[in-house]
């Protein structure tokens, strides 16, 4: 069975930083896209960052500057360094994962709305 843990969650106040951890089991695609999500009370679900297969790297404006996602593949983990954390990161953080999709013309490319495997989630609660 697929299953996603996160940790590394938790309280901090604004400046702090935190990082997230995502552990993945019984999944390993040889072209995997991974991601962060997060979701605030009474607002959408967004995609905090990405990363493909080659190591390529996507992020929401707002955390650009101040999150790093990574992953070590040997131990097919994922990984959110977040740093100067702001009251507005406040959110549950969900990890996700799904191997890339293909298509004749475009090639394999990362799908960011169809992550077909998801974490429970771990909070991130931010002070000020």
């Amino acid at each position: 069975q697929v299953q996603l843990v996160e940790s590394g969650g938790g309280s901090v106040q604004a400046g702090g930083s935190l990082r997230l951890s995502c552990a993945v089991f019984g999944y390993s695609p040889s072209r995997p896209c991974m991601a962060w999500f997060r979701q605030a009370p009474g607002k959408e679900r967004e995609r905090v960052a990405g990363i493909g297969w080659d190591g390529s790297t996507t992020y929401e404006n707002s955390v650009k500057d101040r999150f790093t996602i990574s992953k070590d593949s040997a131990k097919n983990t994922l990984y959110l360094q977040m740093s100067s954390l702001k009251p507005e990161d406040t959110a549950m953080y969900y990890c996700a994962a799904d191997s890339a999709r293909y298509g004749f013309i475009s090639g394999y490319f990362c799908d960011p709305g169809n992550y077909n495997y998801w974490g429970q989630g771990t909070q991130v609660t931010v002070s000020s």
